[in-house]
């Protein structure tokens, strides 16, 4: 479905913007190019700045938050102290909440802190993932071995340097899965961006595209550059994955040479 879904959208946007909703669906255009320019020329380049804008939500959130992640998720698997299982439990709880329903006490807390409207106020949000805190606990719990962190400590590495050069390289595979996830969850994010920005120089792409269709209506020639725009934001997306899948191959070739 999703391979159809990309091919019809690939179509519609090599469309001229006159024979957009006259010709055959599965008629495709040669105005690809065009719309593209079209595309690029819109709002004197306000694409290009949602490109820059999501990259920066996207990447820096992302980042942010596997390593938030990896930490959290390290010391509930490796240490022992008071309330770690409440915390524990209070994650899980927090990966049952839908996210739809913290949009709206976010926003208050950010308004309250003279942040709405900001970039920090779609960024801090995204930085504490209770998923991603869960999945590390449990990558950290199977992959890194207690053996190998007293060796590391018994040749007086500190717990700064057990974590750097021994916990994150072994949990490296876990940590691209989070990154992902992440990064494509906050890729898409659309609520959260519709709630705190009023700027539209502060838009992600979700939130640029969906203004083109709200103003498709008086503009039809917009829904064309909205389709091309839907179109340019899922190639880095597809490109990221093909990048990132040789991590988890590699991991697979060292579990077998191990084995």
């Amino acid at each position: 479905m999703t391979t159809e879904r990309i091919a019809w959208l690939v179509i519609a946007s090599s469309k001229p913007q006159q024979r957009l909703f006259t010709s055959s669906t599965l008629e495709p255009g040669t105005a690809l190019w065009g719309n593209i320019k079209d595309l690029l020329d819109y709002g004197n380049g306000a694409y290009v700045h949602w490109v820059i804008n999501t990259i920066v939500y996207a990447f820096g959130g992302a980042t942010l938050s596997t390593v938030v992640s990896c930490m959290g998720g390290y010391a509930l698997a490796k240490f022992r102290f008071r309330g770690r299982d409440a915390i524990f439990r209070v994650l899980l709880a927090g990966v049952l909440i839908p996210g739809v329903t913290l949009a709206v006490p976010q926003y208050f807390i950010m308004a309250k802190l003279g942040l709405a409207n900001t970039y920090w106020s779609v960024l801090l949000p995204v930085i504490l993932s209770p998923f991603g805190i869960y999945l590390c606990r449990v990558y950290a719990g199977a992959s890194v071995s207690n053996e190998m962190l007293e060796a590391a400590r018994m040749d007086g590495a500190s717990e700064l340097r057990v974590f750097r050069s021994v916990v994150v390289p072994v949990m490296l595979p876990g940590l691209v899965t989070v990154f992902l996830l992440q990064l494509i969850w906050i890729w898409n994010n659309f609520l959260l961006p519709y709630l705190m920005l009023s700027d539209q120089n502060k838009f992600p792409l979700t939130l640029g595209l969906y203004s083109l269709l709200s103003r498709g209506s008086g503009e039809p020639a917009l829904y064309t550059e909205a389709l091309v725009g839907s179109l340019l934001s899922v190639i880095p997306l597809i490109a990221l994955i093909m990048f990132l899948q040789r991590f988890w191959r590699l991991d697979l070739v060292s579990g077998g040479v191990k084995g």
